[in-house]
């Protein structure tokens, strides 16, 4: 909620502090029960690891306090502490495959949140100021084009399991939808703005319901075209649903509109159905929706049923960290964490989980109502939007409520792409917090300020 006040508000940089120290308490606390549990024995070499993991998080810290001082005090820490179950579970799956420390995915995962932590840490650092992004707004388009086509280039493209959205360099192997959704929030947080009194004008009102004129529909159906495109070329159900979706909402908040909900799931529900209609693999992913457990669908994959069934051995309050069986679930490390979550921690663990998610989106939402230009409010919107979405659209799938998508869990999920991304998007919502939160007399009057910041000091609590 926005206020005005006369006096600046407080940096509020030592609850942060507090609160990412009881995160790291909190990880530390959970790898030790790990270990105790699988090898009843505290872990080797725990002090040096604490140590780093102190180090990376205290370092981002300090950039904040430094460089972003009045940015959101939360994000910090549930980003910590998200990264750091992760991480947790990750060596719990290791130590249950038996896999050494050259080959543990476990010891993967920590190199990627360094260097997550790393960049986003640098991100902040550079950019000194978010409206800078809105002149690279078509750039930014043109980039996010080509990081969705860089999978289907003969030579670096690679299909696992079914779709196409990998890219590999010698030994390493990377997701560039990742940092295209963060690309495309730009560009389309950048195009709304310019668009956005157009895209309101009034057309006729069918239902209850004020429809664009038919001119105006043309970004919408570029987006909805783009989507399907990388559903049928790249077989990526998630990416093409995270992408429509991120679109339709900014636009809805851009023009305050509700005839562009209608409209896009309208789109999507035909889109939807004529990919199962054309394509074999969503046929399947829709048949192991419905019954996971008939002998048809085992005899193409029983990951659905094992999940449920591990979530419901977890039940109310779990088996315990490292005392489960979430192994006997395929990728129980990556697409299907969350159950892993849900068997060792049980309903209440779970929840808890999910509503570190729920306060990291409320942050960016609150954000967005807090920042003084429309090209911050329309990219926080977005950034906390696409967070929200592949949260809901990978629980949903893995507790058929929808079905299955292949996105991963933000944070939790093992993958080095996924990381990066997620931390990036964490630092462009401090950048923009910290311009939100900062007192007019404060801002930067540079060459990098625009005519959107009012006269009155607003303070976002």
């Amino acid at each position: 909620m926005s206020t005005v006040s006369s006096h600046p508000p407080r940096t509020r940089r030592n609850v942060e502090l507090v609160l990412l120290l009881l995160a790291v308490g909190i990880v530390v606390l959970a790898y030790v029960n790990v270990s105790l549990a699988v090898n009843n024995e505290v872990p080797a070499g725990l002090t040096t690891q604490v140590i780093g993991l102190l180090v990376l998080a205290v370092g981002f810290h300090l950039v904040l306090r430094f460089k972003a001082s009045y940015a959101d005090p939360v994000m910090l820490p549930i980003a910590t502490l998200l990264n750091g179950l992760g991480l947790v579970m990750i060596h719990r799956l290791d130590l249950a495959a038996g896999r050494s420390i050259g080959e543990a995915q476990g010891t993967r995962q920590l190199m990627w949140s360094a260097l997550s932590v790393v960049i986003a840490a640098g991100v902040l650092w550079f950019l000194r100021d978010h409206r800078v992004l809105r002149r690279y707004t078509f750039t930014a388009g043109a980039v996010a084009f080509v990081l969705l086509l860089l999978p289907l280039l003969p030579g670096i493209g690679r299909s696992v399991y079914g779709s196409r959205i990998w890219i590999g360099l010698g030994p390493f192997t990377f997701q560039p939808g990742e940092i295209a959704k963060i690309v495309l929030a730009v560009f389309f947080a950048g195009y709304l703005v310019q668009t956005r009194d157009a895209l309101s004008l009034a057309g006729r009102k069918v239902l209850g319901f004020t429809f664009p004129r038919a001119r105006d529909l043309g970004p919408i159906l570029v987006a909805w075209i783009l989507s399907l495109g990388i559903l049928v070329f790249e077989t990526d159900l998630g990416s093409s649903l995270l992408l429509f979706g991120l679109f339709v909402v900014m636009l809805y908040v851009a023009t305050e509109r509700i005839s562009w909900i209608a409209i896009g799931l309208a789109l999507f529900s035909a889109g939807a159905y004529v990919a199962y209609l054309i394509f074999g693999h969503v046929q399947t992913r829709v048949n192991l929706w419905l019954d996971p457990f008939s002998p048809d669908s085992l005899a193409v994959s029983d990951q659905l049923a094992k999940g449920l069934m591990g979530m419901a051995a977890g039940g109310l309050l779990g088996t315990g960290l490292g005392r489960g069986r979430p192994y006997l679930t395929p990728f129980a490390e990556s697409d299907y964490i969350i159950p892993s979550f849900g068997e060792e921690l049980g309903l209440v663990g779970l929840f808890a989980i999910l509503m570190l998610y729920v306060l990291l989106v409320e942050r960016g939402l609150r954000t967005s109502l807090g920042v003084r230009d429309g090209f911050g409010k329309l990219l926080a919107a977005g950034l906390a939007f696409s967070v929200a979405l592949q949260c809901f659209v990978v629980v949903g799938g893995v507790t058929r409520v929808i079905p299955l998508t292949g996105l991963t869990m933000p944070f939790l999920s093992a993958g080095g792409s996924s990381l990066l991304a997620n931390w990036s998007l964490v630092a462009l919502l401090l950048r923009i917090s910290d311009q939100a939160r900062r007192p007019v007399a404060e801002l930067v009057t540079g060459p990098n300020a625009t005519s959107d910041a009012p006269t009155e000091v607003v303070a976002v609590r």
